[in-house]
């Protein structure tokens, strides 16, 4: 799991589309992230709007494509948008709140 932030807001992308953690988040509505040794209770908000995760899919790209631009089917951070969108709904994106409010 990479989170990425993007002006202050985290987001967290499913690389691999539709896998058991998103199954179980989508559901949930909570969880928690653990980043190093530190966790944190978080609400996630799925985002379905393709036109709001071009941008979001772009920057996750550019930050991890060597290790997830194999999952993304050819298509990579300087993809045009038409691109990013049509791959869209197969790329859950989520919107994270820390529950301690940093």
């Amino acid at each position: 799991m990479n989170p990425l932030t993007i002006e202050g807001q985290t987001y967290l992308v499913a690389p691999r589309g539709v896998t058991e953690w998103v199954r179980n988040i989508r559901v949930a509505g909570v969880g928690e992230l653990q980043i190093g040794r530190r966790r944190r209770c978080i609400t996630v908000s799925e985002l379905t709007d393709p036109d709001v995760k071009v941008d979001i899919l772009r920057t996750y790209l550019t930050a991890w494509k060597m290790e997830v631009g194999a999952f993304f089917d050819g298509v990579g951070p300087d993809a045009p948008d038409a691109d990013l969108r049509r791959i869209a709904p197969g790329y859950p994106v989520f919107a994270v709140t820390f529950a301690d409010g940093a």
